[in-house]
């Protein structure tokens, strides 16, 4: 099974960084604040629905399942032509950001009333982090 094969290092290399992306991209002095004001609230006082450990944890969760993904996709692509190194690594990441995740969420955004800052500001963190993540297992693998 080609998940045996993954360079697991890189995986979890490219987790750390897509995961550091993430607290960078939505930290309080970048993307948080005007994301929270596009969705209606104030920054200041966020809804509170779920625990952190549970916002953490799932964040995490979800962007090691993405990281995989992109280790998957880089592994036979690898297999069917050589390494692809750090530059293909990205240009996946990259491809898989805009292409799936920034493609496939904004009906869910603009039906959900959520409008394009909040998608672009949303997806814009998750294209980023893939496309470094794809450097990374690029450079490692």
């Amino acid at each position: 099974m080609f998940l045996l094969e993954l360079n697991w290092l890189g995986v979890l290399a490219g987790f750390a960084v897509y995961f550091i992306t993430g607290a960078i991209w939505f930290g309080p002095k970048t993307f948080y604040p005007a994301w929270m004001r596009a969705k209606g609230h104030d920054p200041e006082n966020p809804p509170g629905e779920h625990g952190m450990a549970v916002v953490f944890g799932m964040t995490a969760l979800g962007a090691l399942v993405q990281v995989v993904a992109l280790a998957s996709v880089l592994w036979f692509i690898a297999d069917a032509q050589g390494p692809v190194g750090p530059l293909g690594g990205a240009l996946a990441g990259l491809s898989l950001g805009v292409g799936l995740v920034a493609a496939s969420s904004l009906s869910h955004r603009l039906f959900g009333g959520d409008g394009f800052k909040v998608w672009a500001i949303e997806v814009g963190g998750d294209v980023v982090g893939l496309t470094l993540a794809g450097l990374v297992i690029g450079l490692i693998g």
